[in-house]
């Protein structure tokens, strides 16, 4: 993985976070929502995975946000 992927990655797992947070939920709350292990949001969210569309989705769903607004104005 190159640079800008981590870079991508890491602008992806803030913007989960921001969401999250908004919504005041804990990262094991999200992950129930999801059906996700709150380890697994954890790493999501510092930009340590590379997550599939399929649980990118699922998390926008709990996060009441479309997949399009979760991933608007990253690069």
């Amino acid at each position: 993985m190159n640079l800008s992927d981590q870079a991508f990655l890491r602008h992806l797992g803030d913007r989960i976070r921001e969401l999250r947070q908004a919504r005041d939920l804990t990262q094991e709350e999200l992950g129930e929502k999801c059906g996700l292990h709150r380890t697994f949001i954890g790493s999501v969210e510092r930009g340590e995975r590379n997550v599939s569309l399929l649980n990118l989705r699922q998390m926008a769903k709990s996060l009441r946000t479309s997949l399009a607004d979760l991933l608007a104005d990253l690069k």
